[in-house]
């Protein structure tokens, strides 16, 4: 770990934000993000920034903070909602933070396909933006980190193996604990600086994350069990305040926005590219893919629907991402 460098780029986010927006030059939108300095996510945000900058003509600055110098995702709404800073690049808890509609994305097992996946949110996108523009947040693109996927110590081909194996889940996030809970498995909250040591020491043996998490933090070495199943989408998204909004000239407004919105396309298309090629250099280094019956998991997780309904999302929501679903494989 570079802590020179991690302490340079916190003090340089805290300094910065402490600077009122009138004493940049021109207008400065400040976007605050957990993903790593250099990586796919923060390399399409620069992008996005740059694009900016170009239509704008110099005009509208979108500064980029990344690798979690602000905070967490929580962290970072409330500087939002202080004011300090505009905008945010979150994942779909965050979002589901500002509103929990978002949730319907994320039911256990309720897509098989990418495509299955876009065809529900792309429908449902107008109603979830809605929603979380009357919480103050405007939606500048949909993003996606992969499929998350249990990684294990022990091998794991039923429901039932799972649940002896100690889970992590990222603390602070107690409707994630309920909704394990109700597959009754054991579940260990930590943050995500804890879940490597986590591993290590055997407080926890099962993480559920995408396979790109898992290789590029190494997380796959010490749960090398990879269970072939999807279990749900990672979503994300840019979202900027209104007030952060609307201080851009109205002109202006419609192109940044489709700029966001083709951004965050070639980011979806390129972290599932990457998704992919994860496994496979994975299983190069040791990854067992354990090959389970995908129908009885899917029998046992959808006979807990009717209790997640209205729990993890909005029952019309939850109602509505199945509806979509179903309307898709029947085209």
């Amino acid at each position: 770990m570079n802590l020179p460098r991690i302490l340079s780029s916190t003090l340089l986010a805290v300094l910065f934000l402490a600077l009122p927006l009138s004493a940049q030059r021109g207008l400065t939108i400040n976007l605050g993000t957990v993903v790593p300095k250099g990586s796919a996510w923060h390399e399409t945000l620069e992008r996005m920034s740059q694009e900016w900058a170009r239509i704008s003509g110099g005009k509208v600055r979108l500064r980029i903070l990344p690798g979690g110098a602000l905070g967490d995702d929580v962290e970072m709404l409330r500087l939002v909602r202080v004011g300090r800073l505009q905008a945010v690049a979150m994942t779909g808890i965050g979002l589901a933070k500002i509103d929990q509609g978002v949730d319907a994305l994320h039911i256990p097992m309720l897509f098989d396909s990418y495509a299955e996946l876009d065809y529900v949110r792309d429908k449902m996108a107008p109603k979830l933006e809605a929603r979380l523009a009357s919480e103050g947040f405007i939606v500048l693109n949909w993003a996606d980190g992969g499929w998350a996927q249990f990684f294990t110590k022990k091998p794991a081909k039923t429901i039932d193996e799972l649940r002896e194996q100690k889970l992590w889940i990222s603390a602070g996030d107690p409707r994630t604990e309920r909704l394990y809970k109700r597959f009754d498995m054991t579940v260990t909250p930590l943050s995500m600086g804890d879940m490597p040591t986590g591993l290590q020491t055997g407080l926890i043996e099962a993480i559920t994350v995408p396979p790109l998490f898992a290789m590029l933090d190494g997380s796959f070495r010490t749960a090398p069990n990879m269970i072939d199943l999807k279990w749900a989408p990672v979503t994300g998204g840019v979202v900027i305040s209104k007030a952060g909004w609307e201080k851009i000239p109205a002109d202006l407004r419609p192109k940044l926005l489709a700029a966001s919105k083709k951004a965050g396309d070639e980011l979806r298309a390129k972290i599932r590219r990457l998704g992919a090629d994860a496994i496979t250099q994975m299983k190069t280094r040791g990854l067992n893919v354990v090959s389970v019956d995908a129908a009885a998991w899917r029998a046992e997780v959808e006979a807990a629907y009717p209790e997640l309904r209205g729990e993890l999302a909005p029952a019309d929501l939850f109602d509505e991402a199945l509806r979509l679903r179903n309307e898709y494989r029947t085209r």
